[in-house]
């Protein structure tokens, strides 16, 4: 990933009145708690209260095994809505207002997000570097910048293609090109090998990562773009081409309803997605035996052999008074075996951000996925396999939003090539328009 500093994302021309406007609420202000000394941890014997914001569930069985142990720092999970379902409206609100919890949940490419409304503490400051070494590289880099840490990693979506052997075969497609052919055989038989979404772009701009696109990066004199380099359009005329030719199903998307009625029946062969969908494929009706989890097809010279879907932060707010028990807390829930066993046993959480450890529950052979050990066969590899350099930036499901108003005119006779194309001019006018320096790359 590309670095940026939060002096970079500033001085690309961002004024404060457009900060209001990125966040939808009134900000905590234009001075940073990062320019201000580090505030001392509790004094010895001191019992203090931490309150982590966050959507996972049942998360605070989790923070009951590190309040037993530890008595003088207690910690209250609150639940809040999924971050653009309303949880984020509600942290940018208790920043503007000088409250708010220590510690939130925040997705890693809204990171940025949060920064430019100096909503973040720089955890490097507490020692957070101290702590790199235990996590998986690549997420590390996510919330990592040139001049400090802004969340520690709490868990990822690595990819990889879960499918039923018993509808397309024992063996999975090993690139893209051979998942058409296998796709068009599927047809054949009134089956749809996946589908694809043309109402959400996220799953576009993972494929894109996979095949080697960087969209965005910060330089000193502002944001940097590219949405039609050959690895994006590369993806843009393949799905275009299997949209034409019905080789994917668009008329719904994985895990609604009629994606269960179909993969029940068998007339959804696989799923390119990342490792949290194992649990809502599990929900699948009599799919007990009949998956198995395979490598992610991949696109060949300069593509990579996995990509990443999701992935949130624990991050540390700005108001917090206790910014190092805060970070202590969220390495211990995010690397100790206890704290991760639990988060997966209580909350369902995604895949772990620790380089060494992967959970109890997902190093077991599974009932359902056919008794493969498919974590550690399929994901753990999947994870060593992403491609690094793709860099989250400002607006980002603005960004996603304008792509998938694009992608909706496919059905009409549109292309997706001609959609990528008109969202980065579209982009292009929303930084500009929000007060962001924006150029589009030459070659």
């Amino acid at each position: 990933m590309t670095p940026l500093t939060r002096r970079q994302l500033l001085s690309a021309g961002f004024s404060a009145a457009a900060v209001g406007l990125l966040a939808g609420c009134a900000t905590p202000g234009t001075t940073s708690v990062n320019s201000a000394p580090a505030i001392a941890a509790a004094a010895s014997g001191e019992k203090i209260t931490l309150t982590y914001w966050s959507w996972l569930k049942d998360l605070q069985n989790v923070a009951d095994i590190w309040n037993a142990k530890n008595p003088n720092v207690q910690v209250e999970a609150v639940w809040i809505p999924g971050g653009n379902e309303g949880g984020y409206q509600k942290l940018y609100s208790a920043l503007a207002s000088g409250g708010g919890p220590d510690l939130a949940q925040v997705e890693m490419r809204t990171i940025p997000e949060f920064m430019l409304v100096n909503g973040l503490v720089d955890l490097s400051r507490y020692g957070a570097d101290e702590h790199a070494h235990l996590y998986d590289e690549t997420l590390w880099k996510q919330v990592s910048y040139v001049d400090g840490v802004y969340g520690i990693p709490q868990d990822s979506g690595p990819m990889a293609m879960f499918y039923q052997p018993d509808v397309l075969g024992t063996e999975s497609p090993a690139t893209w090109d051979d998942w058409a052919v296998v796709a068009a055989e599927m047809r054949a038989k009134d089956v749809y090998l996946d589908t694809f979404s043309l109402a959400d772009a996220s799953s576009f701009a993972a494929y894109a990562t996979q095949a080697g696109a960087s969209w965005f990066r910060a330089e000193k004199d502002g944001w940097v773009i590219n949405m039609t380099d050959d690895a994006t359009l590369q993806v843009a005329r393949f799905f275009d081409k299997a949209i034409d030719d019905d080789l994917v199903q668009t008329g719904y998307g994985n895990y609604s309803p009629a994606w269960f009625a179909a993969a029940s029946s068998g007339q959804i062969a696989s799923c390119v997605t990342a490792s949290w969908g194992d649990a809502l494929i599990e929900g699948v009706a009599g799919g007990e035996g009949k998956w198995m989890a395979a490598p992610m097809p991949t696109w060949g010279n300069g593509g990579y052999g996995s990509s990443y879907q999701g992935g949130s932060t624990a991050a540390v707010l700005a108001n917090s008074k206790h910014p190092k028990e805060a970070l202590d807390f969220a390495v211990w829930m995010t690397t100790s075996k206890e704290g991760i066993d639990a988060m997966i046993e209580n909350s369902g959480i995604g895949w772990s951000p620790a380089r060494d450890f992967i959970g109890t529950q997902r190093q077991q052979p599974s009932e359902f996925f056919s008794g493969q050990n498919y974590n550690e066969e399929v994901f753990v590899p999947a994870t060593q396999q992403q491609n690094s350099e793709w860099s989250w930036w400002p607006v980002t499901q603005q960004s996603f939003n304008i792509l998938s108003d694009g992608f909706r005119k496919k059905a009409s006779g549109g292309t997706l090539v001609d959609a990528v194309a008109a969202a980065e001019k579209q982009i292009i006018s929303v930084f500009t328009n929000k007060g962001l320096s924006i150029r589009k790359e030459t070659a």
